[in-house]
């Protein structure tokens, strides 16, 4: 990092509200659960369309790239039902997802609030929480249908977020493991923090999901969570 850059790096000793994605964010890239619901959405989106899985892959990266997600390109392109497709997408098992009390200690040490912004559903995020262990310490998950179906990185779907739970974005820190999707949150004034993989384990993800690291609106990377969380609670007790 330039010493430029390191000037204009946004702290923490001003944060009241932590902002927190879900997959891929509070627990480790290398679980790979969201290869699951990546396996089937490409599973819904050949059934619905009735193509081959190379053609329903294609139509799934590129809604993914364009839309943000999607579920959002095959309900703009093809009218898809949100309902049915979460409710096929999310249906996973989530027994690879193992209890984490360290971070469940960080958290709770952390002063303020904890509130989830997730592009998934409340109801993946409740079974997602309830394997981690720590899901009482957030206050709330505000999920794709809070977002009126628009997803992260729509500016609005972040504007409807910290209008339903009364947020001071400038008070407030975004942890993303999607660099693009912290734009619009250090645009309005958010301390960023992207969450990388720790390149110890094999993660299954597009190289565009991996870039950004030295992205203007990463203030801070991580690669072990948990241990930045625990440093931050500890410099604030």
């Amino acid at each position: 990092m330039t010493d430029a850059r390191r000037q204009l790096q946004r702290g923490f000793s001003h944060i009241d509200t932590w902002v927190f994605d879900l997959d891929n964010t509070l627990y480790p890239h290398h679980v790979n659960l969201w290869q699951q619901v990546d396996a089937r959405i490409g599973e819904y989106i050949g059934q619905f369309l009735d193509v081959d899985p190379v053609e329903a892959r294609r139509i799934q990266k590129d809604y993914y790239k364009r839309f943000g997600t999607s579920m959002r390109g095959m309900m703009t392109e093809h009218g898809v039902s949100a309902d049915d497709y979460l409710a096929y997408v999310h249906r996973i098992d989530h027994s690879p997802l193992k209890p984490n009390p360290a971070m469940g200690a960080a958290l709770e040490r952390l002063p303020g609030r904890k509130l989830i912004l997730t592009n998934g559903s409340t109801a993946h995020a409740g079974k997602v929480l309830e394997r981690l262990g720590f899901g009482h310490h957030f206050e709330a998950v505000f999920d794709i249908i809070a977002a009126e179906l628009e997803p992260k990185p729509a500016p609005q779907t972040y504007r409807r977020f910290l209008d339903r739970h009364r947020v001071d974005a400038a008070k407030a820190a975004m942890f993303e493991d999607l660099a693009r999707n912290l734009v619009v949150p250090h645009r309005l004034g958010m301390t960023t923090v992207l969450v990388v993989p720790d390149e110890t384990q094999q993660v299954v993800r597009e190289d565009w999901e991996l870039e950004g690291r030295g992205a203007p609106h990463v203030d801070h990377v991580t690669d072990d969570l948990t241990g930045f969380l625990a440093t931050l609670a500890a410099s604030a007790a």
